[in-house]
């Protein structure tokens, strides 16, 4: 069922989406491997090789992702330095990159409900833990952050 169009906008032959949203956020987090980044960045993966390894991607490839996430501001460089060897960066998420919680849950729940009969990892609430959902709900209404959540090995995955 498609949303209620209102108004000039009910017309759909009559106009035309200039400057969508949607398309300037798939500019920025459209390819897949600049979600995974962004899974294994909410996953607590902060390191290059790191990121490297789980996503299974070349170092190429998570060099300039990694890249265009922190020009974008989805994510920060952090500098570190192990004992004895040179500063490094770690990459951790802002404001902005933590703001696709729900796209990231959203997809991963799409996933499982549409593409595999239950994910290997269900998201709960760190508090009760009960699953949570991504939702569409009125403005002013709270939800769960990131520290809210947990990741765990659904019980349920491959059942039929």
């Amino acid at each position: 069922m498609p949303m209620h169009m209102k108004g000039p906008l009910a017309a759909l032959d009559q106009w035309q989406p200039d400057r969508c949203s949607i398309a300037l956020a798939l500019d920025v987090i459209g390819t897949k491997s600049a979600v995974l980044l962004l899974r294994e960045a909410f996953y607590g993966t902060t390191r290059f090789d790191g990121f490297v390894r789980r996503v299974g991607i070349t170092e190429a490839v998570a060099a300039k992702r990694l890249k265009e996430l922190v020009e974008f501001g989805v994510l920060a460089k952090r500098p570190y330095r192990e004992p004895g060897a040179r500063t490094r960066y770690e990459y951790v998420l802002t404001e902005m990159g933590t703001a696709l919680l729900p796209v990231i849950v959203g997809l991963m729940q799409w996933g499982d409900t549409y593409l595999r009969d239950d994910g290997p990892l269900q998201v709960v609430s760190a508090e009760t833990g009960q699953p949570v959902s991504v939702r569409v709900a009125p403005a002013g209404t709270e939800g769960l952050g990131p520290e809210g959540l947990e990741v765990r090995i659904n019980r349920r995955a491959g059942r039929s």
